[in-house]
C-alpha cells in the first residue's frame, strides 16, 4: 500500500500538468460502470457517477495537495468549490498523458478506471490493478471524517507534541508501539514499511507496549518516524510491488531499506524475524531492538 513518500511522490508528478487546467469530461470503466450498477462502491464512492460527473466536469484544478495518504484535488467553479479526495489503496496511481495507451506500464494501462478529460488536451488518468482504492467527490473536508482525525502532518511543528499527547490514552498505553504507530490519528502517514524502519532506527522492538516507553524513547520514536519518511520521499518511495511514479519510474527507497523483508540485518548480520503485529507482518531484528 502506497505510503506518505509514495503518495507524495504521485502528487508532485501529476501536479505540473493538471493545477489550473479544466475538466471537461470524466469517463469511467466498465468495471466501475457495472460496480455501481449491482450497488457496489467501486472506487468512485459516496456518490452516483451521475453526480460525480456534474461535480467535476467545468470545474478547475485549482490546487493538489496531499493529507497523509490520501490526494486532494481542490475544483473550483464560479463561486463553487469541490474536493475530489484520493485513496490509492493497494495499488492505485495517477498518470498524465495523453492517451491509456501511452501509460508505459501494462497492467496499469490496462486496469484504467477513471479519465478526467482537461482543456490542455492531457488526461489524468486512475489505474488500480486491485480496485482497492477511492475517489471521493465531496463539497467539504466534514462530509468525509476519516480526513478530520488524522494527525498533524509528521513535518510540521505541532506532529511531535500531538504523538506525545497520544500515550494518555488508555487503547494506546497497551498496544504494541508498532501498532500504535500504524494508527492516523497518531502519526499521519506512518505505513507498515516505515514503521518496521523506524524502529530498527530508534532500536525499539516493536512488540514493546508503548505505555512502558520512557519519554526519551517515545520522542526517538517519533524522530526516526519523519526520518525514514523523509528518506522515502528523497529516495522517490518504496517500489516493491506496483507502485511507480506517475510517469511509470519506480523509486529506489527498497534500496536502503534495512528489516523490511530484510533476510539479515545489515548492524550485526542476525537474522531478521518476522511476527504479525496489528494484524501486519512485521520485520526486525531481535538483537539490535532488543
Amino acid at each position: 500500500m502506497p505510503e506518505l513518500p509514495e503518495v507524495e511522490h504521485v502528487k508532485r508528478g501529476i501536479e505540473p500538468y493538471v493545477t489550473g487546467q479544466q475538466i471537461i469530461d470524466v469517463t469511467f470503466s466498465d468495471k466501475v460502470i457495472a460496480g455501481k450498477d449491482v450497488g457496489k462502491e467501486t472506487i468512485i464512492k459516496g456518490i452516483s457517477l451521475d453526480a460525480f460527473k456534474t461535480h467535476s466536469i467545468g470545474y478547475t484544478i485549482q490546487s493538489v495537495t496531499r493529507r497523509s495518504k490520501y490526494i486532494l484535488f481542490i475544483l473550483k467553479y464560479d463561486a463553487g468549490e469541490r474536493i475530489l479526495i484520493s485513496h490509492l489503496g493497494m495499488a492505485g496511481g495517477f498518470f498524465v498523458a495523453q492517451d491509456v495507451e501511452d501509460i508505459v506500464i501494462p497492467n496499469y494501462r490496462k486496469h484504467w478506471h477513471v479519465i478526467f478529460h482537461l482543456d490542455n488536451g492531457l488526461k489524468l488518468i486512475y489505474s488500480d490493478i486491485r480496485r482497492f482504492g477511492e475517489i471521493r467527490n465531496v463539497a467539504q473536508l466534514s462530509e468525509y471524517p476519516s480526513i478530520i482525525e488524522i494527525a498533524p502532518e509528521p513535518f510540521t511543528d505541532e506532529a511531535e507534541a500531538h504523538y506525545l499527547s497520544q500515550f494518555s490514552h488508555k487503547k494506546f498505553q497497551k498496544m504494541p508501539i508498532k501498532q500504535m504507530i500504524l494508527e492516523h490519528r497518531v502519526i499521519a502517514g506512518c505505513g507498515n514499511i516505515y514503521a518496521c524502519e523506524a524502529l530498527f532506527d530508534a532500536r525499539i522492538n516493536p512488540h514493546t507496549i508503548a505505555g512502558t516507553l520512557s519519554i526519551a524513547q517515545r520522542q526517538k520514536v517519533f524522530q526516526s518516524v519523519v526520518k525514514v519518511l523523509k528518506m522515502g520521499i528523497e529516495n522517490g518511495g518504496t517500489s516493491i510491488s506496483d507502485y511507480v511514479h506517475a510517469d511509470g519510474q519506480r523509486g529506489t527507497m527498497q534500496n536502503n531499506l534495512k528489516v523490511y523483508k530484510q533476510k539479515t540485518c545489515s548492524n550485526c548480520g542476525n537474522d531478521i524475524v518476522t511476527a504479525i503485529i496489528g494484524g501486519r507482518n512485521t520485520h526486525y531484528c531481535e538483537h539490535c531492538q532488543c
